[in-house]
């Protein structure tokens, strides 16, 4: 039997967002700053740079976070590597290299509470089942996600996603049912969530931080010819053809710059 007082019921904490064993929680204020930082840190509260934090109901469900993601925990939990093997090892090994993803992620269990260590990033929660039970994610979003979801190394369709657009030859992605978390570089109410239904979508930038294991990924010119691309001033772009769902931002992002005293 366990009691935790002054989190939930702090006046400074606000519960944000709720799916699953996840609870998504936001520090109104940061009151453990010293003088020489109060001023950046109050102009950034203004723009809602906010320290938020994961909660995480084991009661409801098992959980696999990002490795170094746990701050504490309490009650009947236990920590599980998830290695079932060496060839399971050597498969998250070499998953980890190609998605730039930790390769060993450990898996939480019990009836107890886990809480993840604080960001400035913000946190979105997605159902799987909902995006035609698979879903990819783009490099360095993953947080956390339900046990029962299963990892895959996803190969984009093409080399030229790769070598012409930029990107990584490989993606995480989530097969299954189940809720993950993801740290986005913006709110969720900002991210744009567009439907195909055998059809395309072009992206000129990386945009596009989740999208159904259904679509097709490559990059192409954005126009018929060199010449015309040349002339349209947009070259190579994104391109998501098919069935299913793409999350993306409204603006090229790169990582979030923290305030002072940031921990992630």
């Amino acid at each position: 039997m366990y009691k935790v007082g002054n989190f939930f019921q702090n006046d400074d904490v606000d519960v944000i967002a709720q799916l699953g064993p996840f609870s998504v929680i936001q520090w109104k204020r940061d009151l453990s700053v010293d003088g020489m930082n109060a001023q950046q840190v109050w102009f950034a509260e203004q723009m809602n740079v906010r320290r938020r934090q994961v909660v995480c109901n084991l009661a409801v469900s098992p959980v696999t976070v990002q490795a170094g993601a746990m701050q504490w925990m309490v009650g009947d939990v236990e920590a599980r590597t998830g290695v079932k093997g060496m060839g399971d090892l050597l498969g998250k090994t070499l998953r980890g290299a190609v998605t730039r993803e930790s390769a060993i992620k450990p898996e939480y269990t019990g009836n107890g509470m886990l809480v993840l260590e604080p960001t400035y990033k913000h946190i979105v929660l997605l159902d799987v089942a909902q995006w035609g039970g698979g879903v990819v994610l783009d490099d360095g979003l993953f947080l956390a996600c339900e046990s029962r979801i299963q990892h895959k190394t996803v190969a984009r369709s093409t080399a030229s996603s790769a070598i012409a657009g930029g990107e990584g030859l490989f993606n995480l992605g989530l097969m299954g049912s189940g809720i993950v978390c993801l740290e986005a570089p913006c709110p969720r109410e900002e991210l744009i969530e567009i439907e195909l239904q055998n059809d395309v979508l072009k992206i000129d930038g990386n945009m596009a931080l989740a999208w159904s294991t259904s679509l097709r990924f490559t990059v192409e010119r954005s126009g018929k010819s060199l010449v015309g691309s040349a002339a349209s001033g947009e070259g190579l772009v994104n391109v998501y053809r098919g069935t299913g769902r793409v999350l993306m931002s409204p603006t090229v992002y790169n990582t979030m710059l923290a305030p002072a005293g940031a921990n992630r």
